[in-house]
């Protein structure tokens, strides 16, 4: 009799087993295994197929370099890519603007994005693809940031048939200072979409690393231009003139005191004047002097702005002088501080660690400069982090240096990290659950 019930134990226990076995298997094999794909996109990124086209696609746009709201190459060149991948895509959005779409056509929605104007810079670097085009180059890594996301784009589609739900893929037009993340935005780029992760080149961490941090990432940042007008005449008598000079040197050094007077000291800002043009002669007090500058802050940005606005006039007048102030010169406009979610963080840090281990992963400090992706972090839920690329064998200048270069050795580790974070995003918002289809989506498209 015990023995019998003996057997009956082994034989129940056994049976749970298989079953818990069988269920398990069943799992897996039904998000498609999403927890192997970082490494298994880190491989395939680095094969010739991958590798081969993105550096291709990297030089070909380095050589064309385009400003802002001018991208009409590079937005040919990346269709041309997305037709040869198979991906629908959407364009022109904001003037030279695409946006590609990839998987169920079903939310949930998750977007990446990628830049892709140049600046208006001589490149000084000696090189086979050097920029063809006189006082224009990719000096900011977008030639980078638009391989990379094609990069991922393949990966992406010829792995479609895990996405549970759907991936975005936003190549934008005229990050340096135009706004072209809120031109987008206005024109619909993030419809439907609930979650954006943006990748940017950096020089200042190492080869094969990352770097993000949760909440304030980059300051709001804007840009200012004033005309402070007098009255001239013969420097020899200046009881007769209006000196715009003298008043232009009490706002700079007023200026100062916005930021060591009236700043928190635990509050970073930043006032910045970097240009100061007026008169021409030794013996001459000029009519006006121009200055302009920039602003850096991290909270109360507007507040700053028009602080910066009050002092510039009203200083000016204590002097006996107008002035103008300009917030936004030669189209400029002020971006808001980039801010990243911390639940999107803290996804991005566990899939950068399953990716490249967690030696890997650097937590970042607040940075003073802008970047545009604060518009679409700011309209939905957003995550933007560094890629490293130094090494000890060579040397890579800051961005927005005639001599910046990018090591592109690290373009694999950016296309596996926009595709894993997006496959890894839709399976953990599909196991949650999501929201019925827009029933205009593939009217869209």
């Amino acid at each position: 009799m015990a023995a019998t019930l003996n057997n009956l134990l082994l034989f129940t226990l056994t049976s749970q087993l298989l079953l818990l076995h069988l269920v398990s298997s069943e799992s897996s094999q039904t998000t498609g295994d999403a927890s192997r794909f970082p490494k298994k996109f880190l491989e395939l990124a680095k094969s010739p197929d991958v590798f081969d086209r993105m550096v291709r696609i990297r030089r070909k746009i380095h050589e064309n370099p385009e400003l802002g709201y001018e991208e009409f190459e590079t937005s040919k060149l990346i269709r041309t890519e997305l037709d040869l991948i198979g991906v629908k895509y959407r364009y022109p959005v904001a003037v030279t603007g695409v946006i590609g779409y990839i998987g169920s056509g079903e939310p949930p929605f998750v977007a990446l994005r990628a830049d892709m104007d140049a600046l208006p810079m001589q490149e000084a670097v000696e090189w086979e693809h050097k920029s063809k085009v006189a006082g224009k180059m990719h000096a900011c890594g977008h030639d980078g940031h638009v391989a990379m996301l094609l990069g991922a784009a393949k990966l992406l589609h010829e792995h479609r048939h895990v996405l549970q739900g759907t991936v975005v893929l936003i190549f934008q037009p005229a990050e340096e200072g135009l706004a072209g993340a809120k031109k987008m935005i206005e024109e619909g780029a993030l419809k439907h979409v609930e979650a954006i992760f943006g990748i940017h080149f950096t020089n200042r961490v190492p080869f094969g690393k990352v770097s993000s941090r949760p909440g304030s990432m980059l300051a709001g940042s804007g840009f200012f231009e004033a005309v402070i007008t007098g009255k001239g005449g013969h420097a020899a008598i200046p009881q007769h003139t209006v000196d715009p000079i003298i008043a232009a040197s009490s706002v700079v050094l007023s200026l100062q005191h916005l930021v060591s007077r009236e700043t928190d000291p635990l509050d970073s800002k930043v006032v910045t004047v970097s240009k100061v043009n007026g008169g021409n002669a030794f013996n001459v007090i000029p009519d006006s002097v121009a200055i302009g500058g920039t602003i850096r802050a991290f909270t109360s940005f507007s507040q700053l702005e028009q602080r910066v606005k009050e002092v510039i006039t009203k200083q000016a007048a204590v002097h006996r002088c107008n002035a103008s102030v300009n917030l936004t010169p030669n189209g400029k406009e002020p971006l808001p501080p980039t801010v990243n979610d911390v639940d999107l963080y803290k996804q991005f840090k566990n899939v950068a660690i399953d990716l490249l281990g967690e030696e890997s992963f650097v937590e970042a400090s607040p940075i003073m400069g802008g970047e545009d992706f604060s518009y679409f972090a700011e309209a939905i839920p957003g995550h933007f982090a560094f890629l490293g690329m130094q090494d000890e064998a060579k040397s890579y200048a800051s961005a927005h240096s005639s001599l910046y270069r990018i090591n592109e050795d690290a373009l694999p580790y950016g296309a596996a990290i926009h595709a894993s974070m997006a496959v890894q995003y839709l399976k953990d918002k599909a196991s949650k659950g999501s929201s019925d289809t827009p029933k205009d989506f593939h009217d869209e498209l």
